[in-house]
């Protein structure tokens, strides 16, 4: 069978490992809170599967343009902010073109620019794995369609400044397609970080992305959206599967955005438990980067596999990255316990001098 060889060569995306009855999952940056009564009301209201969704998601454009400021032209909505992200890609970059992202970021990356036929430019990040920036620009060359910003950046959860962000835009070329993937803005408490939101309409070249995933706990739903320039959306619902975002999906969102203030009682939860645990894991030893996102990361380099198997054996499911780290998700309560029990029997395992201590 003929099939493209740089997709044969391509890792397949594979999801966390699978959690046991007894087992904390912290491996997806899930929310850990079931969905409100609310929301399970407007999905079992609009069970009438055997009709096709609206292709448009109008309703939810609407919602979400009221609120950003926009017009509804200037919103599109995706099954997940990495649909759109793969979207966006696939309307601007495709043989012989380059795509340059910071590394380690979104897992997804690289193959989404491999499926388009693209070449990726991983950029390595700073040292506190933050974005670096300047780096990032430097790499742009005149084969460069996209460049990709996340923030807070996965899985290190270190957040670009919006002074970073802005000095950054200042030295990119104008017609060059910036991506600010902001799936985990909502648990961002830094005040000095870059918020999407207060970009809109400020860049021709800038396209915000963000999910109810995460955030929102809508991550089986599948369901995201984005704003920017209305032709480059338009270019990117081009490239789109037709009606891939169903009707559920588009209803729930609308239910949540209503339950709002009640949604981010839970966030700001786990904001509090991601801020504890993290100062738990420091007074051990551990050399923890400041994270704004839902996760922390252990950069435990060639312990990662060994030091992700201690976690499973103890009823713990995390995420781990061959030879870079493993990340976290803040997960219920009732994980924190045996997660720092096991942290300090790895943490005592590790060789004086290794990145991951303090």
């Amino acid at each position: 069978m003929k099939l493209r060889p740089e997709i044969l060569a391509s890792p397949v995306y594979r999801q966390g490992r699978a959690a046991g009855a007894d087992a904390f999952k912290l491996s997806s940056n899930e929310n850990p809170f079931p969905p409100l009564p609310a929301v399970l009301a407007a999905i079992t209201a609009e069970l009438e599967i055997n009709r096709y969704p609206d292709a448009t998601a109008a309703a939810l454009r609407g919602t979400l343009a009221a609120r950003l400021g926009t017009t509804a032209d200037e919103v599109i909505i995706g099954s997940g902010s990495v649909a759109l992200l793969q979207q966006f890609i696939l309307a601007a970059a495709g043989p012989g073109d380059e795509v340059a992202y910071s590394w380690r970021s979104f897992e997804a990356y690289p193959t989404m620019v491999t499926v388009a036929g693209a070449t990726s430019v991983p950029v390595p990040n700073r040292a506190d794995g933050g974005h670096d920036l300047p780096a990032l620009a430097d790499a742009i060359t005149p084969r460069t369609r996209v460049v990709i910003v996340c923030s807070p950046n996965n899985p290190t959860g270190v957040t670009v400044t919006a002074e970073e962000f802005t000095a950054f835009m200042e030295t990119v070329p104008s017609d060059l397609l910036v991506l600010l993937d902001e799936a985990y803005a909502e648990f961002v408490r830094e005040p000095e970080a870059v918020d999407g939101r207060e970009l809109i309409g400020r860049y021709p070249n800038l396209v915000i992305l963000r999910t109810f995933s995460k955030a929102y706990g809508l991550a089986g739903l599948r369901v995201g959206w984005a704003t920017g320039p209305e032709a480059i959306l338009d270019a990117a619902r081009a490239t789109a599967i037709p009606l891939s975002v169903t009707g559920l999906a588009q209803v729930a969102a609308e239910a949540s955005l209503e339950a709002e203030a009640e949604l981010l009682e839970r966030v700001e939860k786990i904001t509090v438990r991601r801020t504890a645990f993290i100062d738990a894991l420091r007074a051990q030893g551990w050399n923890i980067p400041a994270s704004e996102s839902n996760f922390i990361w252990l950069a435990l380099g060639d312990h990662t596999l060994r030091a992700a198997e201690r976690f499973f054996d103890a009823g713990l499911v995390t995420r781990p990255f061959a030879g870079d780290g493993v990340r976290i998700s803040i997960g219920e309560e009732e994980s924190l316990t045996p997660l720092l029990t096991v942290a300090q029997e790895i943490l005592t395992e590790l060789p004086t001098g290794h990145p991951a201590r303090a």
